[in-house]
């Protein structure tokens, strides 16, 4: 069994969360449509956020996860995921196939501070 907890780096580029991932040819990736507002809420602890933060995320629950995505539908080529705890709904592009083979049912996430 493959190591099911992933990590990325987000950071700030021209006012728009995106990341980089050398290994999936992901370069300056944005996050958008919803998404943004949810990092927000998962780096409100975090100091020097802008310098950028780590980012685990998985599709099975790990200790310390801060959310849990719900999948709500497929548009574009990406899908919606719900943030219900903040009443929150955000889109991942097609890149999220980049690190599953299909959408999962449910998103772990966690934000934590680079240093």
């Amino acid at each position: 069994m493959t190591n099911s907890i992933m990590v990325i780096f987000p950071y700030r580029h021209n006012q728009t969360w995106v990341f980089d991932d050398e290994r999936m040819g992901l370069v300056q990736e944005p996050f958008v449509s919803g998404v943004p507002e949810m990092i927000e809420v998962l780096i409100q602890e975090i100091p020097n956020v802008d310098e950028g933060f780590k980012l685990l995320f998985s599709a099975s629950p790990f200790p310390g996860y801060q959310a849990e995505l719900t999948w709500c539908r497929e548009e574009y080529g990406g899908n919606w995921y719900a943030w219900n705890q903040n009443s929150l709904e955000g889109w991942l592009c097609p890149a999220l196939f980049k690190y599953f083979n299909q959408p999962p049912e449910k998103i772990y996430c966690k934000a934590e501070s680079l240093y």
